[in-house]
């Protein structure tokens, strides 16, 4: 048995064009089904909203998102999740870093850490905080 994760974003209306952005950023197909696809519509103006959506990409990039309903409580909090994209190539990160900082509020600028030769943090134009680094190999001790 194999086990994988995946980042699931909850919006507030802004499902469509958070897929779509992170879409045009890392590649890959989009899925997006909204609740009047999925016959699940409890108020009328939700109906073209997303129930369920992703972006996966063949470079193992891969979120999903919804838009969760007006019945529904919805609190994205301060630091709910942060989005980690690790990789080896630093010109690819230095590419995502560079698509990801339109619109978004730099925390860490893209640059060397002490952990790691290129590191960055940003919080994106939908309020999604994202860490770019290159992956290292631990050692303890």
């Amino acid at each position: 048995m194999s086990v994988t994760t995946t980042t699931h974003l909850n919006f507030r209306g802004d499902a469509r064009k958070a897929l779509t952005f992170y879409q045009s950023v890392f590649g890959g197909q989009t899925v997006l089904l909204t609740y009047a696809d999925a016959h699940n519509v409890t108020d009328p103006a939700e109906a073209d909203q997303i129930m369920w959506g992703q972006v996966q990409a063949p470079n193992g990039f891969h979120v999903m998102a919804y838009d969760v309903p007006g019945h529904q409580t919805y609190s994205p909090g301060d630091k709910p999740v942060f989005v980690s994209v690790r990789g080896t190539d630093e010109a690819e990160l230095t590419t995502y870093w560079k698509a990801l900082s339109d619109g978004a509020t730099v925390v860490q600028d893209l640059g060397p850490a002490g952990w790691s030769p290129l590191y960055g943090m940003l919080t994106d134009r939908f309020g999604v905080t994202w860490v770019l680094d290159v992956a290292v190999e631990y050692s303890a001790g």
